[in-house]
């Protein structure tokens, strides 16, 4: 966790803030607590860090945080989604003001929806719980939750203020990025309300490679056109000083256009390889958001002492163009559709309730969601004669790979955050039970493509435990201990995946029979808080079994084409250990004040037990290191970055980045009250260096084309900022 800088010496100082773990989440717990009071490791990053450290993207927003990572494409989709732990995509939970956020999909070479569907400019805070969490937030938090939370009126209506204008403006050095954006808020004894719209463009994430090739040789980044844009707007009307209706509208959209010159093979040495002259994609992901929740602070009733609730529609959509040159003169266009639509409803109550010396403080509650999956590839060709044709082998377009999906998903939890002994010893055991519904719907689309294939539907349920411990040595030192079950229910299109291709002979069945993918995990740590340093050391150890493997062949059916079906097949392992520490130099001598260290280690170990073989989504053993000098109005921090090669992989024949070392350099000085100028240089040395993370495709290791997943060399970001 990188170190926040605040007021510690107000005449003429700041200091690193060593008391990082008395930051307040809700994440981890669903109530507010201090990050030392909580029996998992949870990183809180709130808007000042994202700030200083120049984060505009999901990459950016974990580069200091060992453990936690973002996929990526380096060719053409960009960022996908995070890793924690070495657990990614589909198994990791991310939300927005408690909703979840879309989950992706990907097929073939040319449909890939991700599930970077956040504006961080949108944010005041982001919590990131590592590790199993389904005991309060059911499937998909088999590794664990990022949760993102927007802005509020409340947050600049401040000090008797009525009013806040705020503008913005920044550059992206990684990939020539524009950025503006502006906040208005205005607010008055009952009502408030806020306005933050922001734009963005640029071109391609650089890489080091030189060859500019305009075909598959090329190591250099495609040439990339982006645009985006979002808005999110909030009105709350508070009754009296116990309550608020919150009404939300939220949205995004983010545009892509590429020359894929990486794909163009006309030139190959071998002919039997040359298909494409040229390709040219247009890719656009859209998310909407309508909430309207209320909060309740004195409920005062012998079931709850407070009560939240929210209502919410979400629609996301994500549309993938390809446009494709062939040599034997055709044309081919290919358009991907993923939309997910979804309706929910949560209710959270509280409860604080004393027994003797036992101090209770009872969470229990709903979370609901039902939700519509559509996904389609449509596309035709016109060959060399001027015939237009929807077939573009394997494929008779449109066809869908799953069949219109909904699901039902139903959840209850209750936790118990138990004090006693003097409040030395917290016990904090939870339950949560899950009930998850698929219902296929046949239409003409996938009916004509699976001719006779039956779908099937799913009900489960599934139960998660958990149980935390925090024990308080003393007013410094502290250990934390927690269990917890983790599951992730069968996806739609693994349980329906369906399509049949007699020419190439092969067909994909259904699985009714797929069960949901599960983990038991232990954590085990301890704290240290003084007014000059902190401390946390921790070790976890997670099981899973029965992780699902999509289109494994299973043999022959009587026409004697291969059949490919989803099933349980995985049982993995990870196990590792995380340290993060921090030092306020100006506590331990005067005249080191405004100085401070802080630093960050994780390793994790991951295998495959099923094949008894290494689990290649488990990054390497990374750090991060920084040294900072901090004044009441000016700062600057020296970071440093360093990655272990990757050693342990599946296969021999698999590309595996060398260790590294980056330096950055960042500063941020308030010329003004209210002005601030924030500036960073990353990766001084101009180091050419791979992120593990960054290879999402199989890239052999005598690959000549190793520099095209290479990050950005030397680069410079800055941002400026007003307000009044």
């Amino acid at each position: 966790m990188w170190v926040v800088l605040s007021p510690a010496h107000a005449e003429s100082s700041a200091a690193p803030d060593v008391h990082d773990f008395d930051r307040v989440q809700v994440t981890a717990t669903r109530t507010e607590r201090a990050v030392s009071d909580v029996a998992a490791t949870v990183d809180v990053i709130d808007r000042e860090q994202l700030d200083k450290q120049l984060a505009n993207d999901i990459a950016d927003l974990v580069r200091y945080e060992p453990g936690v990572s973002v996929t990526r494409s380096a060719t053409r989709f960009g960022l996908g989604g995070f890793r924690i732990r070495g657990l990614d995509a589909n198994r990791v939970l991310i939300q927005t003001d408690g909703i979840a956020m879309p989950k992706s999909f990907d097929i073939g070479s040319f449909a890939n929806s991700n599930r970077n569907f956040t504006d961080l400019e949108t944010l005041k805070r982001v919590e990131i719980v590592r590790g199993p969490a389904s005991s309060l937030y059911g499937s998909d938090a088999l590794g664990g939750v990022v949760a993102f939370v927007t802005k509020d009126p409340a947050d600049y209506l401040k000090d008797g203020k009525d009013s806040y204008v705020g503008l913005k403006f920044g550059y992206d050095g990684d990939w020539k990025g524009l950025l503006g954006s502006v906040t208005t808020a205005f607010g008055s004894e009952r009502w408030s309300g806020m306005v933050n719209v922001n734009h963005r463009q640029g071109q391609e994430t650089a890489s080091k490679g030189d060859v500019h090739s305009q075909d598959y040789t090329r190591t250099a980044a495609n040439p990339q056109q982006r645009d985006g844009r979002s808005v999110l707007s909030k009105l709350v009307y508070a009754p009296d000083d116990t309550q608020r209706f919150r009404l939300t509208v939220e949205g995004n959209e983010d545009i892509t256009d590429t020359d894929v010159y990486s794909s163009v093979n006309a030139n190959h040495p071998v002919a039997a390889s040359r298909t494409t002259t040229s390709m040219r994609a247009h890719d656009k992901q859209t998310r909407a958001r309508l909430s309207f929740g209320h909060e309740m602070d004195a409920l005062q009733s012998a079931f709850a002492d407070s009560l939240t609730w929210q209502v919410y529609r979400q629609d996301s959509e994500t549309t993938q163009v390809t446009d494709e040159g062939r040599v034997n003169g055709s044309r081919r266009h290919r358009e991907f559709n993923f939309d997910q639509r979804v309706y929910g409803a949560q209710a959270q109550f509280n409860k604080a309730v004393q027994t003797g010396t036992l101090e209770h403080a009872l969470t229990w509650g709903f979370d609901g969601a039902w939700t519509e999956i559509r996904q389609k590839r449509d596309g035709f060709q016109v060959l060399a004669n001027g015939t237009v044709s929807s077939n573009i082998s394997p494929d008779s377009f449109p066809v869908r790979d799953f069949p219109i999906s909904k699901t039902t998903e139903l959840g209850l939890y209750v936790q118990d955050e138990m004090r006693l002994a003097g409040g030395r010893l917290s016990l904090v055991p939870g339950l949560r039970v899950d009930h998850y519904r698929l219902k296929p719907e046949l239409d003409t689309i996938f009916s004509e493509d699976n001719p006779g294939m039956a779908v099937a539907a799913l009900n489960k349920t599934s139960v998660s435990p958990k149980l935390g411990m925090v024990l308080r040595l003393d007013e410094q030192w502290s250990l934390f201990a927690g269990y917890a079950h983790g599951f992730r229910s069968p996806p739609y299109n693994d349980v329906n995946l369906g399509f049949t291709n007699l020419a190439f002979g092969y067909t994909a069945i259904p699985n009714p029979d797929l069960k949901p993918e599960t983990s038991n995990g232990l954590e085990l740590g301890i704290r240290y808080i003084s007014p000059a340093a902190y401390l946390s050391l921790s070790g976890y150890w997670n099981d899973y079994r029965d992780f699902i493997e999509s289109q494994r062949y299973v043999g022959r059916n009587a026409q004697g084409l291969m059949v490919f079906q989803s099933q349980n097949i995985a049982d993995a392992r990870i196990y590792g250990s995380e340290l993060k520490a921090g030092v306020d130099f100006g506590e331990l001598a005067q005249a080191l004040d405004g100085w401070g260290l802080r630093g960050a280690v994780a390793w994790s170990h991951g295998q495959n037990r099923t094949e008894d073989v290494p689990l290649d989504s488990v990054d390497p053993l990374r750090a991060t290191v920084g040294l900072l000098y901090d004044r009441e109005q000016w700062g600057v921090e020296l970071a440093g970055t360093f990655a272990r090669r990757k050693d342990r992989v599946a296969s021999a024949d698999v590309y595996r980045p060398a260790g590294y070392g980056v330096l950055d350099l960042m500063a941020h000085w308030e010329f003004t009250p209210g002005s601030r100028f924030n500036l960073g240089v990353f990766n001084l040395t101009d180091r050419n260096y791979i992120e593990w993370s960054g290879i999402t495709s199989t890239l052999a290791a005598g690959s000549s084309v190793v520099d095209r997943f290479s990050s950005p060399g030397r680069t410079v970001s800055a941002s400026v900022s007003v307000s009044w």
